[in-house]
């Protein structure tokens, strides 16, 4: 069973080469793919020069959805494990432990959910955990949801309504000591916040959203 990591970038250049090693020392990934969603801070050129990477550049940047569908479109793996590209605190060990429960079968999707790394993520992910970047699922399955590529950062939140919808089998997964770099942090307040608004109405459109993601 082939297992290929999906890591959707939007200018993650100082951030995302720690996500990229905790992948490489996974037993249970045997692809990596990089999507560079419009990038314009040296996120491609960095990625692009690493020959064990396959890197998918977008231009214009198509937002999350879009990006993890050209991911997926990218790879004929059976198992796709989407990560983030700015996590603090991602191990091997963590990474393994997400896809696991697929090729074993007992899962049909993991949610990967932060505790121990701080306390606002671990709160946030507690919560509301259909939020989480960090799953893993068949591929076949997540290419059957639909208009994926126009949901941005609601991505997460239609697979989770998907699931649901099909009565399909999830299993969370305990991510230790593991946290993501906040929007706040990587933007300053102000650009932080307006982006940080932005996500939170891209996720409200799709709980809001009876209809999409059943098909």
């Amino acid at each position: 069973m082939k297992v290929a990591a999906i890591v959707p970038a939007y200018n993650e250049k100082e951030r995302i080469s720690a996500v990229l090693e905790a992948i490489k020392g996974a037993s249970e990934v045997h692809e990596i793919v990089v999507v560079s969603d419009g990038s314009t801070d040296g996120t491609y050129e960095l990625v692009s020069d690493d020959p064990s990477l396959k890197v998918v550049r977008l231009e214009p940047n198509q937002g999350k959805g879009g990006a993890m569908r050209a991911g997926a479109m990218s790879t004929d793996a059976d198992v796709i494990l989407f990560l983030d590209a700015d996590l603090v605190g991602m191990d091997a060990e963590k990474v393994n432990s997400i896809v696991r429960p697929i090729a074993q079968n007992r899962a049909d999707m993991t949610i990967g959910v932060f505790k121990g790394g701080r306390s606002s993520t671990d709160l946030a992910q507690f919560l509301t955990p259909y939020i989480s970047g960090q799953r893993a699922m068949r591929r076949e399955e997540f290419l059957k949801i639909p208009q994926l590529e126009n949901v941005r950062s609601g991505v997460e939140t239609a697979i989770t309504k998907y699931f649901r919808a099909h009565n399909l089998r999830v299993e969370r997964v305990t991510l230790a000591n593991c946290t993501h770099c906040m929007k706040e942090e990587k933007l300053g307040f102000a650009r932080g916040f307006v982006a940080r608004m932005k996500m939170y109405a891209d996720i409200g459109k799709i709980m809001l959203d009876g209809r999409k993601f059943r098909e």
